[in-house]
């Protein structure tokens, strides 16, 4: 196996670290924006002949960790497997511990002093400054080329990078900086890439899709992209993640309604319902003008399956501001749901200007509430399918039974679909099936192929 001489960077004296094998482990936290930015580095690093693996269940002598600094709990989480990998270089099992992203961006000067077994430390969007720590060549040309590490049916398609609202609770802004866009030709051909590799389902994805090329053109250009998009005749279905409400444009819904591929769900966060908590979250949008978006969407399209995320415990968030969000999950707009609990976040304006004075206890009592009462949504709302029949993608299969999902759910964060394997039909993993749904609970269907 070859192997490679490194840099040993962010430390006080620049050293040699002789013979490291030519294996890497990236090991991504966080979201699906961080995933493609692991799918690029992975790919830069193989071309640079280097052998990648994503989330390598035996430790790899190079160690590549691309961290999340969201929220608290992501914090942590990131934290703690820094600290685990730590551990595993302290064994011998690991010889080189690279750390970058959203939490390294933040808390990188912490990182470096604190944790001195990490052998580099990088912010976001720092590709080209861990391929040249890694003495590897960076291919500008290659940038639309990625190993997803996704099941090969499916992949993420980042439209923007950052964000330019300010919302109050949110450090997005800081840490990746203001909206930038791609270009609609630039991602056609990033989207045509994945379908020449067997991408079937296409999910976009950005801090905020709503807003897309506003910083290029000075209009909303998302149905315009999304329209190009749904036009690759390889992708069978297109998803919509992170459209916030208040610049939501509505023509988009003219766009699903007349291409069959794209699918019937939007992921829409709406925070919250109570006006008074909208406004200090600076959310730029009141209740009513939240519902009348979302009784439009439905009115456009009966059959849409709506997401959305909720913080509970925002500051100054009253029992009846919390009642008020009670009462509109009760009402069941929304097929799939994620809470939050508030976590002040250094240097957001939340944080600057507001005191976070509701207990942990009592925000996460607010926090199973709802969850307690999205259950019972979810519940009546998959029993109404039973005897439905919709089209399936399956996602894997073991001996007993395969596991697909609906247009309707998109993967890792909503439904399954269970299929009984023991049937005359030879199931394979990546392809669509048509199939009856024969039985539901809050959170998983069971269907059989017709």
């Amino acid at each position: 196996m070859a192997t490679i001489n490194f840099l040993m960077a962010n430390k006080k004296s620049i050293h040699k670290n002789p013979l490291i094998e030519r294996k890497v482990n990236i090991i991504t936290m966080g979201c699906s924006k961080n995933l493609v930015d692991s799918e690029q580095l992975a790919h830069q690093l193989e071309i640079n002949d280097f052998k990648v693996y994503h989330e390598s269940k035996a430790p790899q002598p190079i160690t590549i960790i691309n961290t999340c600094g969201f929220i608290l709990d992501a914090k942590e989480e990131s934290i703690a497997k820094i600290l685990e990998c730590v551990q595993l270089k302290n064994d011998h099992k690991i010889q080189v511990l690279i750390v970058y992203g959203c939490l390294a961006e933040r808390y990188k000067n912490d990182l470096i002093k604190e944790i001195p077994e990490v052998d580099a430390v990088f912010g976001s969007n720092a590709l080209e400054s861990i391929l040249h720590f890694m003495e590897a060549t960076f291919f500008p040309e290659k940038l639309l080329n990625r190993k997803t590490a996704t099941p090969q049916h499916y992949a993420y398609l980042k439209i923007s990078e950052g964000c330019s609202h300010q919302c109050a609770f949110c450090a997005i802004p800081q840490i990746r900086g203001k909206q930038i866009s791609k270009s609609i030709p630039t991602l056609k051909q990033e989207a045509e890439i994945l379908a020449d590799q067997g991408v079937k389902e296409l999910i976009l994805v950005a801090q905020d899709l709503s807003f897309y090329g506003f910083d290029l053109q000075k209009n909303l250009q998302l149905p315009t992209l999304v329209d190009t998009l749904a036009k690759i005749d390889a992708l069978k279905w297109i998803r919509l993640h992170y459209l916030y409400p208040n610049s939501f444009p509505l023509q988009l819904l003219d766009i699903i309604k007349e291409h069959p591929n794209i699918c019937h769900y939007l992921d829409i966060p709406i925070q919250h319902i109570s006006d008074s908590v909208l406004q200090q979250m600076n959310r730029k949008i009141t209740g009513d003008e939240i519902r009348k978006l979302l009784d439009t969407i439905k009115s456009k399209i009966p059959d849409i399956a709506l997401r959305t995320s909720l913080i509970v415990g925002f500051p100054n968030e009253t029992k009846k501001d919390f009642q008020q969000l009670a009462d509109f999950v009760q009402e069941g707009y929304f097929d799939r749901l994620g809470v939050f609990t508030y976590s002040h976040e250094e240097n957001t304006p939340a944080a600057k200007h507001l005191t976070d004075k509701i207990s942990t206890k009592e925000k996460i009592k607010r926090q199973e509430q709802i969850m307690d009462i999205q259950h019972n949504v979810s519940w009546r709302k998959n029993q109404q399918k039973i005897g439905q029949t919709q089209q399936i993608i399956i996602d894997e299969i073991n001996d007993k039974y395969a596991v697909g999902r609906t247009e309707f759910d998109s993967p890792e964060v909503d439904n399954t679909t269970i299929i009984q394997t023991s049937t005359n039909i030879n199931i394979q993993v990546g392809s669509f099936y048509t199939a009856k749904i024969i039985g539901a609970n809050a959170f998983d269907l069971e269907a059989e192929i017709i």
